[in-house]
C-alpha cells in the first residue's frame, strides 16, 4: 500500500511508531503537513497538491489531525476521501467526536452511560443549573478545551457560581458535569481498533490533581477492564463512526461512563503500559479493510 500520514510533527512518537510499522510491514508511507495541502476543489477531478506537487496514487490514509486544525485538517481528509483514499477514520467521524457536545448527545440518545451534564452559554439562572446537575461539587469545562485546559473542579456552591460567572465573561459556552468523586482523579483509556478493545489502561492524576491527563503529569498502568466497560467502550466507538479511537472511562457507582471519545488518540502511554505494538494494528486494519472508494460519507460530510 502506499500510505499518507496527515502529521503535523514527524518527530513525534505516535507519528514516528506508525511510520516504523507501515515500513515493517512493506507499505511505502508519506508524512504529509494537512496545514500546508492546498486543493483542487472546482472541477470533477479532486486534487490535493502538496511542496509543488500533486499527490497521487494513495491508497489509504491516516488522519492524525490536532483539535486545534480540525477545520482544515478533516477538510484535507474529505478530500482524499472524494479521490477514493480509504481513510482510516473518516472526516465525519472525526468532526462529530471533537464536538464534545454533539458526541455526548449522540452517546446520550444512545443509552452511552454519561456523567450528568448540563451546557450552557448564558445561563440566566446558575443556582437552577447547578440544582440540575446534582449541586456541588461539579466540573466546569470549556467546550473547545483539550487535554485537560480549561476544566476547572468546583468543589462548593459558591465556587461553581464564580467559575460559571467568569467563563461568562468570556462569552464561552460550557459543559457542567457531575464530579465522580469514587473515580478518585483516575479514568480508563479504551484503545479501540475495528470492533476490539486491543489494549487498555489506567490513568491516574498527580497527588491532588482530578485531572488524569498524562500531558498534566498523570500515570499509566495496565488494567483488567469488565466486559461492561470493553462493551461500552466498543459501542462508544461504533455511534461516532470511528474505527481507530481512545475511549476514556470513569468508574463510578453506577457503572462505567464515558468522558470521552479521542479520534487520535496518542500510543505512547498506551504502547508503555501494555507492551502492545499498536501501531501495526492500525496498520493491519488498514490491509484489511482499504478499498477504493470505501467509505460510507465519499467526503460528502
Amino acid at each position: 500500500m502506499k500510505i499518507a500520514l496527515l502529521s503535523r510533527g514527524p518527530e513525534l512518537y505516535s507519528t514516528r511508531r506508525i511510520v516504523e510499522a507501515a515500513e515493517q510491514r512493506g507499505h511505502q508511507i508519506e508524512v504529509i503537513d494537512a496545514l500546508r495541502c492546498y486543493m483542487n476543489i472546482s472541477s470533477m477531478n479532486p486534487q490535493i497538491h502538496y511542496k509543488g506537487e500533486l499527490l497521487e496514487g494513495f491508497d489509504a490514509v491516516i488522519p492524525r489531525i490536532g483539535a486545534s486544525v480540525t477545520f482544515y485538517g478533516t477538510a484535507v481528509l474529505r478530500q482524499f476521501e472524494m479521490m477514493g483514499v480509504y481513510p482510516l477514520n473518516e472526516s465525519v467521524a472525526i468532526s462529530r467526536s471533537r464536538d464534545k457536545l454533539r458526541s455526548l448527545q449522540l452517546l446520550s440518545r444512545k443509552g452511552i452511560g454519561l456523567p450528568v451534564t448540563g451546557f450552557a452559554h448564558c445561563p440566566d439562572d446558575i443556582d437552577d443549573m447547578l440544582q440540575m446537575v446534582g449541586g456541588a461539587p461539579v466540573v466546569v469545562k470549556l467546550l473547545e478545551g483539550t487535554q485537560g485546559v480549561g476544566v476547572v473542579l468546583a468543589e462548593t456552591h459558591s465556587a461553581a457560581e464564580s467559575v460559571i460567572q467568569a467563563f461568562q465573561g468570556l462569552k464561552a459556552n460550557i459543559l457542567v458535569q457531575e464530579f465522580i468523586r469514587e473515580a478518585k482523579g483516575a479514568d480508563i483509556r479504551c484503545f479501540v481498533v475495528g470492533n476490539k478493545v486491543v489494549a487498555a489502561m489506567k490513568r491516574q492524576g498527580k497527588e491532588g490533581e482530578f485531572r488524569s491527563n498524562l500531558h498534566r503529569g498523570g500515570s499509566s498502568t495496565l488494567v483488567r477492564i469488565t466486559p461492561e466497560e470493553r462493551s461500552t467502550a466498543i459501542r462508544a466507538a461504533k455511534i461516532m463512526g470511528l474505527n481507530v479511537c481512545g475511549v476514556d472511562l470513569l468508574r463510578s457507582n453506577h457503572g462505567p461512563v464515558v468522558m470521552e471519545v479521542n479520534s487520535s488518540p496518542g500510543l505512547e502511554g498506551i504502547e508503555a503500559a501494555s507492551a502492545k505494538d499498536i501501531a501495526s494494528l492500525m496498520i493491519e486494519f488498514l490491509e484489511k479493510n482499504h478499498k477504493p472508494h470505501r467509505t460510507s460519507t465519499r467526503g460528502k460530510g
